[in-house]
Order: structure tokens, then sequence, then C-alpha cells
């Protein structure tokens, strides 16, 4: 006889493709409250699946059709034989997350197979808006955050990862025939994409212009960094982890004078360690810069989530289902905790 799913394997699969697939993600999710933890580790598991369905299947428009129903599955509550589904819907249901966040992200990485190309920084924007910003976004959410300023904090904190990104794997994206950078930066540093894209060679002109994308990602780490503090008091560091060891990518990638071609800018262990240790200290929060305008390519994503509102009393009606996630997210807790007085102990 098959033995039926569970919350707690369904929660195991989750973790695990965190635990897999981002080692920064992964150190900084250490730092969350187990409860947080759990639906991170839920959040992050779709988009890893969504991402590599679409990057790495042989049809992208199917796989897209595809996560499109099980959106629809997951914002019905039916029934799900994907463990990764049963999670995200308790988390959507739990938490009143706007589905256009899923779709915008979904639509973010659609782009990626349509050879899209970006011609200024705010189409750049746009792209780092669906793919970043709105995984930005629904981590507040599940922080209880509804407020539009710190909302636009942390949509300003997924887009400088993003562009943190960009700016890592501008060789390997070329080698894979895409381009990430702003095209008319590009051309004004004397690079031909079309070229560059056939033979992809670091020249200190390409790297002035990342350099330049580094430099807006810097910008937006500072503006967030206010956000962070209007966040729940546990769940502070967690996120300023994140946001540290992301930032120090880009500073690795400095110090490499921007040749993102030749190499992987990759942040050692030690400094990874120094970097969580700094992380029990947030920064200063102030009024003006918190209240700052979110980019205008993330504004539409700031308004929905801050329409959605929280679940209502009538919104929390549980089913028996329900019930026993809850139960046994407690327990997860729980486990998390006894386990880390053990080896505290030893």
């Amino acid at each position: 006889m098959t033995s039926l799913p569970t919350p707690f394997t369904d929660l195991a699969v989750c973790r695990a493709s965190l635990s897999t697939g981002s080692r920064s993600f992964w150190l900084a999710s250490q730092l969350l409250p187990p409860a947080l933890k759990n639906a991170a580790s839920g959040l992050y598991a779709f988009c890893r699946e969504a991402d590599d369905l679409i990057d790495e299947g042989d049809n992208p428009s199917a796989a897209l059709v595809v996560l499109q129903h099980r959106l629809d599955c997951v914002y019905s509550t039916q029934v799900s034989d994907n463990p990764v589904d049963r999670v995200l819907s308790h988390i959507i249901q739990d938490h009143n997350i706007p589905r256009a966040l899923l779709d915008a992200l979904l639509e973010g990485f659609a782009w990626d197979n349509t050879g899209r190309r970006y011609q200024n920084l705010s189409e750049v924007y746009d792209y780092s808006a669906r793919v970043a910003g709105s995984v930005g976004v629904m981590m507040a959410l599940l922080m209880g955050i509804r407020e539009a300023p710190t909302l636009a904090r942390a949509a300003d904190l997924g887009v400088a990862m993003q562009l943190t990104n960009i700016a890592r794997d501008v060789g390997e994206d070329a080698r894979n025939g895409r381009i990430y950078l702003p095209i008319n930066a590009l051309l004004a540093a004397g690079i031909d994409p079309d070229a560059f894209l056939e033979c992809p060679e670091y020249t200190d002109a390409l790297g002035s212009v990342i350099a330049d994308l580094l430099l807006a990602a810097k910008t937006l780490y500072a503006r967030a960094d206010v956000g962070i503090q209007a966040l729940p008091k546990s769940c502070r560091g967690g996120i300023y982890a994140a946001r540290l060891l992301y930032a120090a990518i880009g500073d690795t990638l400095s110090g490499l004078q921007h040749n993102a071609v030749d190499q992987r800018a990759v942040v050692s262990a030690s400094a990874k360690l120094r970097l969580l240790a700094l992380a029990t200290k947030t920064p200063a929060l102030t009024s003006e810069a918190l209240n700052a305008p979110p980019l205008d390519e993330c504004r539409y994503l700031i308004q929905l989530s801050a329409d959605a509102g929280q679940r209502s009393d009538s919104y929390l009606g549980l089913t028996p289902l329900r019930a026993f996630y809850q139960r046994m997210t407690w327990m997860l807790d729980l486990f998390a905790h006894l386990d880390s007085s053990q080896r505290q102990k030893s």
C-alpha cells in the first residue's frame, strides 16, 4: 500500500531544493524564524522548478502553459500530485499572495527564451522586476508586510540582486546566446552586441558597462537597507544576510576588474561567515529613505500587493488538511529548535 504524502514530506522536498539550489540563500535562511524558513523554502522551490522547466525543457511555450495550469490548480486549492504545489497552495492561502506576482515571475522566465534584448536600463529593470522584484515582494508578504513603502524597498532588494546576477553571469549568458546588459550602454562603449555574442571576450569597455550595472545595484541595495529595519525583528537578520552575501558577489567582481567573461565571481566561505556575523546589525531606519518612491518598473507589483490586504478572519477557515498542515509546521519548528539546542550542547 502506497503511503500518502504529508506536509512533513512536502516541506522536506522544498527544503532540499533550497539547500542544493542556492548556497547564499540557504545560508541566509538559517537566520530566519523556522516558520518563515518553511514558507521561503516552498516559494523558492516553485521558482526553481518554474525556471528549470522553461529554461531547460525542449518546449518553453508548452512549459509555460503547464506552469499556468499548475497555478490555476494552486489558486483553486485543487489537490495536486506535486509536493511543491501543495506547499505553495498553503503559502498562498496563509499569506494572501496575489496571483499576479507569480504570473509576473513566469512572464520574466518566458522572456529568457525569446531572445529578448533590453535596450536600456529601464528595460533591464522591467525584466528584473518580474524575475526578482516579485520574489522580494512575496517574501515581504510572508512576513506580514502590506505597507507600500516597505514593499517598495523589498522590490529594490530583489532587483539589486538580479542586477548582480546579470553582472556576474555576462560571459556564461553570452555563451548561451543571451545578453541582459543594456544594449544602448554596450553601443555607447563601442561594443557590437551581435559580435559579442558570437565571440564573448572581455575588454575594458565591457568592464565599464558591468561596473555601471553594479553601481545601479549598489544604489538599490542602499535603498533596500532602510526597508530591512521595517521588517519584523526576527526576520531582519536573515534578509540582511542575503543582501550582504549578494552584494559581496558584486564586490568580488569589482576586485576582478569586472571581468565576468573569463571567470565567475565567487565569495569565499570565510567571507560568507564574516558577512553572516555582520547581519546581526541591521541599518538604521530613516522615514525619508523608507518613503522614497518605488522604481517605476516595480510600481504595479507594489500596488497590487498593498491592495490585497491581510487575510481576513473568514479567510482563515481551516479544512482538516490545512489544520493538519499547520500542526506539522509547528512540529517542524519545534524539531528545528530542539536540533539547534542539541548542536549547541554538543
